[in-house]
């Protein structure tokens, strides 16, 4: 079993998911699952893990979850600020735009506020481009 390819399947089928909303339920159960197979895959890095989070949390958001929404975002920064060094510049940004989403969810507008902000100014360190660009699409629509 290629683990690793059933977690990239998995995590481009939550993306297809939410843009649909067809089915909520396999939308969740789709992003939990992406999560277990790239743990298990032998290509797995800490920043798969970070990511995997930040996936969860963003499937909680669109369901109006806010309370795993910000438990799945604050896992999200844990795992991207204790390793840094291995991160990629624009995983730190969006730790902090999944903690402004799950805390407007979770009617904490005033962190929302504070995450977005940190979303912001972190974002601007963003090298290329695409990326830089990729994250400005995703703080439009919060």
């Amino acid at each position: 079993m290629n683990h690793r390819q059933l977690g990239v399947d998995l995590y481009n089928e939550v993306w297809r998911l939410m843009e649909t909303r067809e089915d909520d339920d396999r939308m969740l159960y789709a992003a939990h699952a992406s999560a277990y197979h790239w743990s298990l895959a032998p290509e797995f890095e800490p920043k798969n893990r970070a990511r995997s989070e930040w996936q969860i949390s963003r499937v909680y958001t669109v369901l109006g979850r806010g309370e795993p929404a910000l438990h799945h975002a604050r896992r999200c920064l844990v795992l991207t600020k204790h390793d840094a060094d291995n991160m990629e510049d624009w995983d730190l940004p969006f730790a902090y735009e999944a903690l402004a989403r799950a805390n407007s969810v979770a009617g904490d507008d005033a962190e929302a506020r504070r995450y977005e902000l940190l979303a912001r100014r972190s974002g601007a360190d963003i090298a290329e481009l695409e990326n830089r660009e990729h994250f400005e699409e995703a703080l439009a629509t919060l």
